[in-house]
């Protein structure tokens, strides 16, 4: 089965532009049947803080959209949305659809960017989300979200193989995106891809770098820095096997029980 990594440049808080970039995308390269195509953090607007502009209830614009989406290709989409909290804060989060249009998964971002002001606009998710999908235990994480990996850790503990994660991830730092998803893949033993946006917001510049990575850490497809559609093979019976090949997560145990002493 494959993944895919949709990657483009988010038009700012332009919901209409961005809706029709993707599906033109995806129209001009249909993914595999019943694949899983992920579109980046916050993709109907880009990251924006101006959360009387953006936010959504569930069920509407944005999710609607992802819905129809998923049954006009016949894929499952995961996309990132801006939800609702109260009425001064909003919620990152990131979301799966089915070929029958039916809501799979909804994930909040546990670690909202404090130093970008996130934190004082969005409010905080409560826990890792582990979801079956066609063979694989699914975990989804946003942008900053890959900086910590206990939470990541949580999620292999808790059964995850393949990792997702949806960024607005700045140039300034690109180097660490793409050493971090790489160190999430090689210590959890799990297939990671992550969509990165590409272009311009009013205050920074990204360059994409997409990237799905294999349990061992090597690199299956990378994009560039401009606006793509990269997949790969992936394989839960890859996982297991090298998993069982190397079986460096049993020892989890032996290190907890030796730092409790």
């Amino acid at each position: 089965m494959k993944i895919y990594c949709c990657q483009f440049d988010i038009q700012w808080e332009n919901k209409k532009a961005n809706f029709a970039k993707v599906r033109s995308m995806l129209e001009a390269n249909r993914p595999e049947p019943e694949s899983l195509v992920l579109l980046p953090e916050m993709f109907a607007a880009g990251f924006s803080m101006n959360i009387g502009a953006v936010a959504e209830p569930a069920g509407a614009e944005s999710e609607q959209f992802l819905s129809r989406a998923a049954r006009d290709f016949n894929i499952f989409i995961m996309g990132g949305v801006i939800g609702t909290a109260d009425a001064c804060r909003g919620r990152n989060e990131a979301v799966v659809f089915s070929p029958k249009s039916e809501l799979l998964l909804r994930y909040c971002k546990l670690q909202p960017f404090s130093p970008g002001g996130e934190s004082q606009n969005y409010e905080a998710g409560e826990k890792v989300v582990v979801s079956a999908w066609r063979g694989f235990n699914l975990a989804p994480f946003i942008c900053y979200d890959l900086r910590f990996p206990e939470l990541f850790r949580a999620a292999v503990r808790e059964g995850a193989n393949l990792i997702t994660v949806i960024a607005n991830w700045p140039v300034a730092r690109i180097d660490h995106w793409v050493a971090l998803l790489r160190a999430r893949a090689i210590e959890n033993q799990a297939y990671v891809a992550g969509v990165n946006r590409c272009g311009t917001d009013p205050k920074l510049a990204y360059t994409g770098h997409s990237m799905i990575v294999h349990p061992s850490g090597r690199v299956l497809a990378e994009a560039g820095e401009k606006e793509t559609l990269i997949h790969a093979e992936i394989d839960p019976h890859e996982v297991a096997a090298y998993r069982a090949e190397l079986p460096f997560l049993k020892d989890i145990r032996k290190t907890y029980e030796t730092l409790r002493r």
